[in-house]
């Protein structure tokens, strides 16, 4: 137990080199992409900027988070279901709990940040055309 953790490190940070390496250049531009286009949704649609939305609106917070999960659930299977095969071909082995964390890591944060940060400056645009 005691080389685990020092071991699942170094699995993890070894992932950015060898074979499906493309990935940590692909997936947060997939992620990006998606977060865009659901960003200037949500500005025509006059919401507020995502992230701020689902860190204090309680009450459509479980919406919020559907509706961002539907945008990045398919990229997210994606990064796993990559991270697994992955897995296969270096380690020979699954490590299910990794490909997790490597799905969550490469789909989520680019996703969450960039939505909010688009429609942030996609309103502010909206505003200054409407003077």
């Amino acid at each position: 137990m005691d080389d685990f953790l020092p071991r699942v490190w170094e699995m993890l940070i070894g992932r950015d080199h060898g074979p499906l390496a493309f990935r940590f250049i692909a997936q947060p531009l997939m992620a990006a992409f998606l977060a865009v286009r659901a960003g200037m949704r949500d500005a025509r649609a006059g919401r507020p900027p995502y992230g701020w939305a689902v860190t204090v609106d309680a009450a459509h917070r479980r919406e919020l988070v559907r509706d961002g999960w539907k945008d990045i659930g398919r990229l997210f299977a994606i990064a796993v279901a990559m991270d697994l095969v992955y897995q296969l071909i270096v380690f020979h082995w699954i490590y299910p709990l990794q490909s997790l964390i490597v799905g969550a890591t490469l789909a989520v944060p680019p996703y969450f940040l960039l939505r909010g940060l688009t429609n942030r400056l996609a309103r502010s645009r909206i505003h200054a055309g409407s003077r």
